[in-house]
């Protein structure tokens, strides 16, 4: 049977109601929560731990480094790992892990709930369930989140809906899995296919690539007709880089007196980052389309974000940055495929 490291943090699924009426709030231990699921200890050799118990919404880069040396702290003593977590900022947790513990061969698995786990009508059970069957699997590495039944790479999650149980889905990228009750369905397994799925990834052997630093001074904007590109002045002196969303395909409105242009190359002659996006989710960037943002489409200094999602951006540029200063070696991290975040270049 396999050992699996289950690591609590809070969240919805932990949460009770607050004496007089505050609403919701953590208050389940792991311990608590895995006795909720008695069907779990059949599946495999389970150990807890409860590094934090908070909501998802205080969940800071320092707590993604804690989570990350929890599980790289015990890393050859367990087959995988399960972090419950809320799904406010899940998907940038998993982001984060995606970068901080690179190809692991062992599967890093996130999950947590809509309804808390003591709630009636609960999603919680069985995400938690398919969550260590996942984590059990021969064919699992790396960093996921399973919810609702499906297995999203974690550089891809975007929570899509705020109360319906298929929170979250994959941003331009093919789920490597679904999961139907206690089986886990993978392109080819069985005969199955899953729509849109991609390939199975190759087996991987030995020990991740694990990094400790991140540069947490980063920043999203996003822009709004009529927004003006003094924003960055009034950032500059809290942020190394900024994020930005742009419009459409990647559209950056220029005024006559106004000019985005002039405020985004000062920003990077100030030695700081700029990484362009799209607040659009589906499809990704494409600068040489339209006049509004050609003049960005072939310079060196500007990061592209192309197909990625926004919360894969802010932790990989959180990480690049936190690696090197050098604007060509923060580009060369930036550009590489880091657990299929990005299509390759």
């Amino acid at each position: 049977m396999k050992r699996i490291l289950m690591v609590a943090t809070g969240g919805t699924i932990a949460s009770m109601p607050e004496e007089g009426g505050a609403g919701l709030a953590p208050a389940l231990t792991g311990e608590e929560l895995a006795g909720y699921v008695p069907q779990a200890r059949g599946l495999c050799d389970l150990d807890i731990v409860q590094p934090m118990n908070i909501d998802s919404t205080n969940m800071r880069p320092c707590d993604w480094r804690r989570i990350a040396a929890t599980i790289m702290g015990v890393y050859d003593d367990y087959d995988g790992f399960v972090v419950l977590h809320g799904t406010d900022t899940m998907a940038y947790t998993a982001a984060a892990l995606s970068y901080l513990i690179q190809d692991s061969p062992k599967p890093i698995v996130l999950t947590g709930s809509q309804q808390p786990m003591a709630n009636p009508f609960t999603d919680a059970k069985l995400n938690l369930f398919q969550s260590l069957l996942y984590a059990t699997d021969d064919d699992s590495r790396d960093v996921s989140i399973v919810f609702g039944g499906l297995v999203i790479v974690g550089t891809r999650a975007h929570k899509q809906r705020t109360m319906s149980f298929n929170a979250f889905t994959s941003v331009n990228y093919p789920l490597p899995a679904i999961i139907r009750n206690d089986r886990i369905v993978r392109e080819g397994r069985e005969g199955m296919t899953i729509p849109g799925a991609g390939a199975r990834p190759a087996r991987r052997e030995g020990r991740p690539r694990v990094y400790e630093r991140l540069d947490e001074r980063v920043v999203v904007v996003r822009l709004t007709p009529g927004l003006g590109p003094g924003i960055l002045d009034a950032l500059d002196p809290g942020y190394d880089a900024v994020i930005l969303e742009t419009f459409g395909i990647g559209g950056i409105p220029e005024c006559e007196g106004a000019r985005f242009e002039r405020a985004i190359f000062d920003w990077i002659g100030r030695g700081k980052t700029v990484v362009l996006t799209t607040q659009v989710s589906e499809e990704g960037l494409d600068l040489g389309v339209y006049e509004v943002g050609s003049a960005y489409a072939n310079e060196p200094a500007i990061l592209r974000g192309d197909d990625m999602t926004t919360e894969a951006l802010v932790a990989k540029t959180m990480w690049a940055l936190g690696q090197t200063r050098e604007p060509a070696e923060v580009a060369k991290l930036f550009y590489r495929p880091v657990n299929h975040d990005r299509a390759a270049r």
